[in-house]
């Protein structure tokens, strides 16, 4: 286990200059593979699957609902979390509690989800798997920010943005190959969440904050400071506005990927399609990332490589539009995964390098990871209708582009930031 001096307590809010080590970055990678594990697998498989069996009629109007209230519960969540985070002083650190808290009440949420049998049941379950997961996503997301020098920052974060993807195809074999049953998909993701986490909280000791050092606790102060204004913070107004919009283009082109597979390919099995193809854009991201992340930290550049990512994806939903065939969509899903590569590392940490207050770190992260969870919120409720009156899945994909290719474009507005 490593160990934190007393010294090292009054520089908790200090720009860090010791490299991190191998082991350190491994474990904080699982920890962040747990939260998207459990984030993603649901909504790609289980929740699709479950819904089709509790109102096969109406099962797109159920994802839609369903998802849309968990990530409006993220929306909140995260930011909270956060804050709360960074006021934190328990002698273990302000993040690890946090991570293993989250991990126990995201596990008891997939828990309850999976003995429901109706809509609404499903989703207070998955609402309240999305609260404690938030909570364990601004424990997991912060740490790159609190320990890992610029020069690294790019690099570790490509290993971290990859758990995203590794999360899913994880948790897609879990769910299509080794288990048969929704039930105990949910049960597995719960476990394999808490497990996870453990050896980052275990292992790495982290600077608690000093309560001198705390502020004291306002609620108004508390609620103000969830709101950055981009006037004072333009670059991370920009900043956030790019995640959003690539984010955005994103879920459109992903959330309705296992009824896309059955409704408009004709693939025979839709849920092993969205293993086949997620292995597919995790390979191709694998391929992308850490050499982006490690060619981004040698260069100092990080806005080149948010528009190069833009294009490529862009590229692929284009693809998507033109050709519903499935050998086209495994060229999509390879396209997208090289261009989401570059896009997991080089973003994270760009988004570092504009963070207003050291103070504040997790809470302001939430506040970007708003950009994560809004288009989760924002895409069914532009999905569906563009499906049903805008042309189906060839106008959702060209929507997708387009809004992609706006954010990677916007990039170029931040200033501060090579």
């Amino acid at each position: 286990m490593s160990h934190v001096s007393a010294a090292d307590d009054a520089a908790v809010f200090a720009e860090p200059t010791v490299p991190v080590r191998a082991g350190w970055t491994v474990n904080l990678s699982l920890a962040t593979l747990a939260v998207f594990m459990a984030f993603m697998t649901p909504i790609q498989i289980l929740l699709p699957l479950q819904l089709e069996h509790i109102d096969p009629h109406g099962k797109n109007d159920a994802l839609s609902l369903v998802t849309g209230l968990g990530a409006l519960v993220a929306v909140l969540a995260n930011p909270l979390a956060g804050a709360w985070s960074d006021r934190t002083t328990n002698r273990f650190g302000r993040r690890r509690p946090w991570i293993l808290g989250g991990a126990l009440a995201g596990a008891a949420g997939l828990s309850f989800t999976a003995t429901q049998h109706t809509v609404a049941g499903v989703a207070v379950g998955w609402c309240l798997a999305q609260a404690g997961l938030n909570a364990m996503l601004a424990g997991v997301t912060t740490p790159v920010a609190d320990r890992v020098p610029l020069s690294q920052r790019a690099q570790v974060s490509g290993w971290t943005g990859l758990m995203q993807s590794f999360g899913l195809v994880l948790g897609a074999l879990i769910t299509t190959l080794l288990l048969t049953g929704v039930r105990s998909g949910y049960g597995t993701l719960a476990v394999l969440t808490v497990a996870l986490a453990l050896p980052f909280v275990l292992r790495h000791s982290e600077p608690p904050l000093p309560r001198e050092l705390r502020p004291a606790f306002d609620a108004r102060a508390f609620a103000r400071s969830l709101w950055v204004s981009p006037r004072q913070h333009p670059d991370f107004g920009w900043a956030w506005l790019t995640r959003f919009l690539i984010n955005l283009g994103n879920a459109l082109g992903t959330l309705y990927l296992f009824y896309f597979l059955a409704d408009s390919v004709h693939y025979d099995d839709p849920g092993t399609g969205v293993l086949i193809l997620t292995v597919i854009y995790t390979l191709c991201a694998a391929l992308t990332a850490i050499p982006a992340g490690v060619l981004s930290d040698r260069v100092g550049r990080r806005k080149v490589f948010v528009v190069l990512c833009s294009l490529i994806m862009a590229a692929a939903a284009v693809l998507l539009a033109l050709l519903h065939t499935w050998p086209s969509t495994i060229a999509a899903a390879a396209i997208l995964g090289a261009g989401y590569g570059i896009y997991l590392a080089v973003d994270q940490a760009l988004i570092t390098q504009v963070l207003p207050e050291a103070a504040d770190r997790a809470k302001d992260l939430g506040v970007i990871n708003i950009a994560n969870s809004g288009p989760q919120v924002l895409a069914p409720a532009l999905a569906s209708p563009i499906i049903t009156h805008l042309g189906g899945y060839t106008g959702l994909y060209t929507t997708a582009a387009l809004v992609i290719l706006i954010g990677g474009l916007l990039v170029n507005l931040i200033r501060n930031v090579a």
